[in-house]
């Protein structure tokens, strides 16, 4: 499993030399992106998006723009993820749509991106129960795009209930079906349960939790900006990674 390092300071993409998870709405804010000495991936901004505007406030057209110039100027860019729209109620709820139309323009988002970008964009599944994720991963195929060809696969609205068994049987069911999961926001007791059937997974929990209550040993402060903090959290999770815990729903889905 890859991990990507989540963070809001674009500035470690020169100076850190561990895969990081970037959001579009950091880079946009500079004239001159920083140059990537290390692998990276590019999250839309869906999820502040959709909770502040309930839409997109960027064309798929100018959200691939970027992308290609991001990809030019940054260097390093592994993949980018699409402007998906996540599931989770109270986001359902800001944007009044249903579940399916969630999906329809997930996929949507996706096939024009992909015209645009090529596989530099990654499909991502959208949904909050298995059968969500089912009929989403159904809408893809119908759309003529195998899951199970593609490198990566995001797994959407995990975030905030990234430990649970439901997630955990969710990502069984696509490993079973061939189909290779980013899990995004996916933190230690998520990795632990569930770890090894993922691709890959990111967090930018360490700013979080620096925040609350982290001091780092080198000065008295808090740590929500402190890249010592963020790598010694980093070598937390993926300690955790290596220890993966017994699951029953290790087989779910696999049939």
């Amino acid at each position: 499993m890859k991990f990507f390092l989540g963070t809001h300071l674009q500035h470690w993409l020169r100076e850190v030399d561990v895969p990081l998870f970037v959001s579009r709405r950091r880079l946009v804010r500079v004239q001159t992106p920083p140059r990537a000495v290390t692998d990276w991936a590019l999250d839309s901004g869906g999820f502040t998006e959709l909770s502040m505007h309930g839409t997109f406030t960027v064309s798929a057209l100018a959200y691939a723009a970027e992308v290609r110039r991001f990809s030019d100027e940054v260097g390093r860019m592994v993949w980018a993820a699409p402007q998906d729209w996540m599931c989770e109620p109270w986001i359902v709820a800001k944007t009044g749509l249903s579940v399916v139309e969630h999906q329809r323009r997930t996929v949507d988002n996706f096939l024009t991106l992909r015209a645009e970008l090529g596989p530099l964009v990654i499909p991502v599944l959208q949904g909050w129960s298995l059968e969500d994720y089912d009929r989403c991963a159904d809408l893809y195929a119908s759309a003529g795009i195998d899951l199970a060809a593609e490198s990566t696969v995001g797994l959407g609205s995990v975030c905030r209930r990234q430990a649970t068994d439901e997630i955990g049987q969710i990502v069984s069911a696509m490993a079973g079906r061939g189909i290779r999961c980013h899990g995004f926001g996916v933190k230690s007791d998520g990795i632990a349960l569930y770890g090894h059937l993922l691709t890959s997974c990111d967090s930018l929990a360490w700013s979080y939790s620096g925040r609350r209550g982290g001091t780092c040993t080198h000065r008295k402060s808090r740590c929500a900006n402190c890249l010592h903090y963020a790598l010694a959290w980093r070598t937390r999770v993926l300690a955790a990674a290596r220890r993966p815990r017994q699951m029953e729903f290790d087989m779910a889905g696999a049939s």
